[in-house]
């Protein structure tokens, strides 16, 4: 999901006064891997234990025991065209792990409401998708480290 950045804040504010946690991981300038892990671990205040893999930064989106106990979390993903444009299988890679985080989530709280959620959403200025596309289905594919 695209949203215009103007909407942003307003979205974080709301979490907020839900007594969600919030991050907004901002990937400007982000052009590799390596940099995309960093920025990953400290926006996410990812434990030390976190290796610069897909499959760590999974394992460590379906645990988020390290951080403080909140009914819900919303990760903000700013700026990420350039990196989908530079990396676009890491882009694609990034996007799988993040849905799946957002499904065990979902299934962890029985799909009702009852439990901790996550929501991800992708903010870039700019056009997004036009208005009424399809949502596009994700492509699942073998993680590499």
């Amino acid at each position: 999901m695209t949203l215009d950045p103007r909407p942003l804040a307003p979205a974080l504010e709301a979490a907020e006064a839900a007594g969600w946690a919030t991050v907004r991981l901002d990937l400007d300038g982000v052009r590799s891997k390596a940099e995309l892990m960093r920025r990953c671990g400290g926006a996410l205040r990812l434990p030390p234990w976190v290796g610069g893999n897909w499959d760590a930064l999974s394992d460590a989106l379906r645990d988020l025991s390290w951080l403080p106990a909140a009914p819900g979390r919303l990760i903000a993903v700013t700026s990420w065209r350039g990196y989908a444009e530079a990396r676009p299988a890491d882009w694609e890679t990034l996007r799988e792990v993040l849905e799946e985080a957002v499904d065990f989530w979902r299934a962890d709280s029985g799909g009702e409401g009852d439990g901790p959620v996550l929501t991800v959403l992708l903010a870039e200025s700019g056009p997004g998708p036009a208005a009424g596309a399809p949502p596009r289905a994700p492509r699942l594919k073998r993680r590499r480290g």
